[in-house]
């Protein structure tokens, strides 16, 4: 079956995409950028991509007339966007203006459970998509989810930092809400498993685990399942915004993510809508079990996608690669340079190593406190970590910086700042040959907004001098055994 995949490069996305070319399906990504997904070679020569914009209709003109079946796995919760609602609205009509030009038969969509007759803006507007997909000429299925848990996922991540930083939490009262988590595991394979049957067309389905638990019966099992004691508080008096203020500042969330979760989360979300285990049947897997299964994929470094990768939820929403040609007039720039005597791919594995647990090389604490501060004015700081230990693709988030090019061949690391900041920052790392000798070249460059722009490169400059210069020559003098004795340790 010839199937149009939306969404291929987000977390579900991502995951589904190897499924559905294992079962024989000629799939088609749509995907703004498709250097973003590095396939496995097997998959490379099964997959084809189609480049556009959802909120660019023009771009949708030319999509293959013979597409059979269509997954729609886009949502805008995270964007920067002052309306996340007219945005979804906007993808979702645009895609089935492009979908009816078609011969699709069926438009498969993963929403979130919303039975409530009062829902969040969140849920509405999943909602509110939802009823714009059924008007397309192709048949609709829904699958609503409750929270999915799996690896990399947001629910996960964000239950992560509150177990493991906080040893009491004092909590607001949404705490109480009852919910019915499912494994990601279960999730793709519902997905993978409803397309083709027509016994589902027109119909929505609710899809969630064994368990039904309140959030605060979450934390506690998810601390158990890590060995971890914690104690846990709820307070009525803690208002929305406050309740954001505090998951926005204890975990690696945005603000904006962590208002529209909270305000998801005075709503239910426990499967209502029954009848597509009888279509799919499947062992749904228990809450603890997808806790110990999700930490098994992160022992083994095999995170296959994350929430953070979205750019969703990345203040870069137009086209990535407007960004990819790191500009010269009316900027700032410090540049370094040094030669190196090492094999060329244990630098640049040193390169590609770079942020999350292995930190930036020199005055680590340094970093630690602009992520502070950056996170006390709103901004991601340094919380959201990286997907992978050691590797790294083009859009990746990689602490509060996105990853623009990842390009070991050539030896290019670029990153862009998604810090919050008086104008527009990159970080370039270089990898070439100079009269036979191998060379680093390290640039930072800054693109001043205003006056405030200005005095802010000034101030920060005299730490440049030492960070800067300290981190070149850590990345070129680094070695592995320098990890291994501070494990030990």
């Amino acid at each position: 079956m010839k199937i149009l995949l939306t969404g291929a490069n987000g977390y579900i996305g991502r995951r589904l995409l190897p499924v559905l070319v294992m079962q024989g399906h000629d799939v088609i990504c749509l995907v703004r950028d498709k250097r973003r997904i590095e396939l496995e070679e097997k998959l490379i020569d099964k997959v084809q991509f189609y480049e556009a914009d959802l909120l660019k209709p023009e771009q949708l003109q030319s999509l293959p007339q013979d597409i059979e079946a269509s997954y729609y796995l886009v949502h805008s919760l995270g964007s920067s966007s002052s309306s996340f609602e007219q945005m979804e609205k906007d993808t979702s009509q645009n895609f089935v203006d492009a979908i009816n030009k078609t011969n699709c038969k069926q438009i498969i969509y993963l929403s979130g459970i919303s039975n409530d007759e009062s829902l969040s803006k969140h849920l509405s507007s999943r909602k509110n998509a939802e009823d714009i997909l059924a008007n397309a000429n192709a048949s609709l299925t829904v699958l609503r989810a409750a929270i999915i848990i799996g690896s990399g996922g947001a629910s996960f991540e964000i239950i992560r930092d509150l177990v493991e930083k906080l040893p009491v939490m004092v909590a607001p009262k949404w705490l109480k809400t009852r919910c019915q988590p499912i494994a990601v595991r279960n999730v793709i394979h519902y997905l993978s498993g409803i397309i083709g049957k027509q016994e589902s067309y027109g119909k929505t389905y609710d899809i969630g685990g064994p368990d039904i638990l309140t959030y605060k019966e979450m934390l506690l099992i998810f601390a158990k399942v890590r060995g971890l004691k914690r104690y846990i508080i709820t307070l009525p008096v803690l208002t929305p915004r406050l309740s954001s203020y505090w998951l926005h500042f204890v975990t690696a969330t945005s603000y904006k993510i962590a208002s529209s979760l909270v305000d998801s989360m005075r709503n239910e979300v426990i499967v209502e809508n029954k009848g597509i285990e009888n279509i799919v049947p499947q062992k749904l897997i228990p809450y603890s079990d997808a806790v110990k299964m999700a930490f098994d994929r992160i022992a083994q470094n095999e995170v296959v996608s994350s929430w953070k990768d979205a750019f969703a939820s990345s203040k870069i929403n137009t086209d990535l690669m407007e960004f990819v040609k790191v500009p010269t007039y009316g900027c700032f720039t410090d540049q370094r340079t040094t030669t190196f005597e090492r094999d060329r791919d244990e630098v640049l594995q040193n390169i590609w190593e770079i942020g999350g647990d292995r930190g930036w090389y020199y005055w680590n604490f340094l970093w630690k406190l602009r992520g502070y501060v950056d996170k006390a004015v709103g901004g991601v700081g340094l919380r959201r970590g990286r997907r992978s230990p050691d590797q790294l693709v083009a859009g990746d988030s990689l602490d509060f910086w996105r990853v623009l090019v990842a390009d070991k061949q050539e030896g290019r690391l670029l990153l862009i700042a998604e810090m919050k900041l008086p104008g527009e920052a990159w970080l370039e790392f270089k990898v070439s040959k100079e009269n036979g000798k191998n060379k680093i070249t390290q640039t930072a460059t800054f693109r001043p907004h205003g006056l405030f722009g200005r005095v802010y490169w000034y101030s920060i400059y005299i730490f440049h001098e030492f960070i800067f210069n300290g981190m070149m020559n850590r990345i070129v003098s680094h070695h592995e055994k320098e990890k291994e004795v501070s494990v030990k340790v």
